[in-house]
């Protein structure tokens, strides 16, 4: 019975590190754990500047850690999309391209691998002053919009 015990032991001991590792993240193995702010938005062609009329749509996941790395995707649908970017620019208004995305296919981009932006770009960032566009052959400003929310 001791063995039993002590093998129940061991198995919610490990369990329990298990859970503590996976929810603060490794930096040894590059993972950003509880820095990393992750930014869910919907896009649409009423936040475009000026406004589009668009029945397209997307989703974009981007992360930014502290560290000022940058990762995650973006999913269209009833659109073809030319390019996707993150630009620089607070909301109501246009600004640059910070961070062009890849098309990985139809309806998805990504942000390229080891993607980072500047201290400046990062305040903005913070700020609330970063947005996701994609961009198609009708709408070669951009059709859909979403800002990056740093909360």
């Amino acid at each position: 019975m001791s063995i039993l015990r002590k093998n129940i032991q061991l198995s919610l001991f490990a369990a329990i590190t298990l859970i503590a590792f996976t929810t603060v993240g490794c930096k040894t193995m590059g993972g950003t754990g509880a820095e990393a702010k992750s930014s869910v938005t919907q896009l649409s062609g009423a936040q475009e500047v000026p406004p589009v009329s668009t029945e397209a749509s997307g989703q974009s996941t981007i992360k930014i850690a502290a560290d000022k790395s940058v990762s995650g995707t973006l999913l269209v649908s009833r659109m073809n999309a030319t390019a996707a970017h993150i630009h620089e620019g607070a909301k109501g208004a246009n600004g640059p391209v910070i961070v062009p995305l890849t098309k990985t296919s139809a309806t998805t981009f990504a942000v390229p691998a080891d993607t980072k932006i500047t201290d400046a770009q990062y305040a903005s960032y913070k700020a609330g002053n970063l947005y996701v566009n994609v961009h198609s052959g009708a709408y070669p400003g951009g059709e859909i919009r979403a800002q990056l929310n740093p909360k």
